[in-house]
């Protein structure tokens, strides 16, 4: 259960891990920002947070006991999902039905591809077990379970030495007991085995989608419990709080302590921290609508903000190649069925190693030298060429250290490693190859921008981008150019905006349950009961009345026969009048309209499932002003733009260089955070808000978009 604070802390520091880099970042008391970057320890991810903390505690002066508060956000269970490397887990599930997740939704998502292999269920065929029970979809007992089919599957369980066990029964949803008691006795007779029902993580319809879920819940358990334990122990340790706070996919902050129950929801936390902080970022900028285009040092992650709003989705898939929501798109990864801000996230950041297949084709990740063996420049072992291998040999990042000084760099290790993997066998000249390996990247993550706009009926040239992440500056200009964009924002702090987010962030849970009925037959007082217990829940979860939570209520609805909903927001479910219903159709049809181009205006309209968030707010207020440092003098230095301009002699200079006015191109910009690349036919001026916005002129953007198409 979340024990909430409501004395406002001294201090609060926020940590996201990243694939090559931990981002720190603080609110001063006089409310401008510090930021550090320190490498990742992947051996023990916690162990970088903590040090990484009190780096930046030291740098500023302070003690570990002037930090209140910690928020975190990390990819824990996102790797161990990626890598395949989660707990050993075992499945119980209804007779007939152990299969379901080789079958998932019977869909190929490689069309003309007849060598396409589907990623292994993360429960293999051996560890999942049937056992004799049925219930029809209102949740009536056609079959009673029988326990002795269960405490066979448990012995079986116990001597293949799993370490958890997910439990998800046909139509459970409507009828928790069967599952109860099956949890009753495994926590019995296994009492160390992490343990998931599908009542607790996903009560709603859809077979493969609610085993999906719970198995991964059960498969991401251990893992995310022994680091969170591990982090606890070592801020405690270094005398910094203990009790932390952790982001949630959906952009919401809990009790690191409620995590354990429900990993899941932790999947894709970092990057819903960066789209937080690009939310910021874009409304005191004056944009309503933008891409947020967050690029690491492992993937590039693209989310879309419109009127200012976060767009979110409960039907998302990790893995696969690609992680996204997108209805078109679908069938190579895991279903995740739990809220999640809408973000598609694709293998391709500056540790993404360049390769050739074996018909001598260019490729790109998604295979990453990560932080350790890193980058062929880093000069710590990695040897393979990677994309920032690449941006060193075009000259786009300082020859001498990365990070501030904090990286130093070998830039005859990235110009070897590059010729011999790609310009020599490809017979091209080394320019031209990592040129080549730039353009490439953009081409990957533009797959991920349109999974958040074309195939959801937005037009990307109608949006601004926010780039962030330590390669977002680098790759947003080239990414921008192909998909029509015609402005770019680099935020203060760029680098750690996924960590800044997390100071952004409100506390929010959220829980749903299934009710399958018509909109125009569904009995007033059924909604209303099952929306005030979910209400109660939710407030439960985060140790709050009522009256003192802000509760978002909303449905998910499909037109009746179809086998995909839309989720609508609710807001008069206490009290559904016919009016009400009327309305609530009418916002269901557009929604509809807008992402498929079609209504069906004399079809009936279902609600599938009910759910309801409470939120408190917790996030900072506006942006901190970010702490101006000295400025640098201005240096040159070659730079390889591509075909049309070659090398070019660059001004590097930094981000208050800017502040004079509209700056043309070619320039770049270094920061300890990041780097910006302005190229030769683009110009950039600093706002207001110490923001850096590039401009792309529009006859390149017409020529690049009308050739991407």
């Amino acid at each position: 259960m979340t024990q909430l604070n409501d004395e406002q802390p001294k201090l609060r520091i926020a940590a996201d891990i990243g694939g090559t880099f931990t981002d720190v970042a603080l609110i001063r008391g006089d409310l401008t920002i510090a930021t550090r970057k320190v490498s990742s320890t992947p051996e023990d991810y916690a162990r970088g947070v903590a040090e990484g903390i009190l780096e930046l505690v030291e740098v500023e002066g302070l003690a570990p006991s002037d930090i209140g508060e910690v928020m975190h956000a990390c990819t824990v269970a996102t790797n161990a999902i990626l890598e395949n490397k989660g707990a050993r887990t075992a499945l119980i599930t209804t007779e007939g039905f152990r299969d379901v997740l080789e079958m998932r939704r019977i869909r190929v998502p490689r069309l003309y591809d007849p060598l396409y292999e589907k990623p292994p269920a993360l429960s293999p065929r051996k560890w999942r077990f049937e056992v004799a029970e049925r219930l029809d979809f209102q949740g009536n007992v056609l079959t009673p379970l029988d326990e002795s089919s269960v405490l066979t599957a448990i012995d079986a369980i116990k001597a293949a030495e799993v370490d958890a066990v997910a439990v998800c029964l046909l139509h459970s949803y409507a009828n928790s007991e069967h599952e109860r008691r099956i949890g009753a006795l495994i926590k019995e007779h296994l009492p160390n085995v992490f343990v998931s029902l599908s009542v607790d993580v996903l009560p709603e319809i859809r077979e493969y989608e609610r085993t999906s879920t719970t198995v991964i819940n059960s498969f991401v358990g251990p893992p995310v419990k022994s680091y969170l334990d591990s982090l606890r122990e070592r801020l405690e340790a270094a005398g910094l709080p203990p009790k932390f706070f952790m982001m949630h996919s959906a952009g919401g902050i809990v009790d690191s302590r409620t995590v354990v129950a429900k990993p899941a929801q932790i999947v894709e936390c970092g990057p819903a921290a960066g789209v937080i902080g690009a939310r910021a970022v874009m409304l005191e900028a004056g944009f309503s609508d933008a891409i947020a285009f967050d690029m690491g040092g492992t993937t590039a992650k693209a989310s879309l903000i419109e009127g200012g709003a976060l767009v979110r989705a409960d039907d998302y898939e990790v893995g696969g190649g690609i992680s996204l929501s997108s209805k078109l798109a679908k069938g190579g990864g895991y279903a995740l069925k739990l809220p999640v801000i809408d973000i598609s996230e694709v293998g391709a950041g500056g540790g993404s190693i360049v390769w050739r297949d074996r018909a001598g084709a260019l490729k790109i990740g998604p295979h990453s030298a990560g932080a350790n063996p890193g980058p062929a420049c880093y000069g710590i072992g990695g040897t393979e060429p990677t994309v920032t291998d690449a941006n060193m040999v075009l000259g786009f990042l300082n020859p001498e250290a990365l990070a501030g000084g904090a990286v130093p760099v070998t830039p005859a290790l990235s110009r070897d490693a590059l010729s011999r993997v790609v310009a020599e066998p490809m017979e091209i000249d080394l320019d031209r190859a990592a040129y080549g390996v730039h353009e490439l990247v953009s081409t990957v993550m533009t797959r991920a921008v349109k999974s958040v706009t074309t195939f959801r009926g937005r037009d990307p040239r109608d949006f601004a981008m926010i780039a962030f992440g330590g390669n977002g500056g680098i790759h947003s200009v080239s990414l921008a150019r192909a998909l029509g964009v015609s402005k770019v924002i680099v935020p203060p702090g760029a680098g750690v905006l996924s960590a800044l987010g997390l100071l952004y962030a409100d506390i929010e849970t959220s829980a749903s349950l299934a009710l399958l009925k018509r909109i125009d037959q569904v009995d007033p007082d059924l909604v209303r009961n099952s929306f005030q217990s979910l209400s109660e829940q939710v407030a439960t979860e985060l140790s709050r009345e009522l009256d003192g939570v802000e509760l978002v209520f909303e449905a998910d609805f499909r037109y009746r026969g179809q086998a995909f909903e839309l989720p609508v927001p609710f807001d008069d479910g206490l009290n559904l009048t016919p009016e009400a219903a009327t309305r609530i159709r009418g916002l269901f049809d557009a929604a509809h309209e807008r992402t498929y181009g079609y209504l069906l205006a004399e079809t009936p309209v279902e609600i599938v499932s009910l759910r309801v968030t409470a939120r408190v707010q917790k996030g900072a207020g506006s942006l901190p002003e970010y702490l101006r440092r000295d400025q640098t003098p201005e240096t040159t230095r070659s730079v390889y733009f591509g075909p049309d301009w070659g090398r070019v002699e660059t001004a590097i200079i930094d981000r208050h260089a800017l502040s004079t006015g509209d700056r043309q191109g070619p320039c770049i910009i270094e920061e300890y955070e990041g780097t910006t690349i302005v190229p030769p036919d683009c110009t950039a001026h600093l706002d207001a808000k110490g923001n850096i916005i590039v401009t792309l002129p529009v006859a390149a953007q017409a020529t690049r978009h009308e050739a991407a198409e």
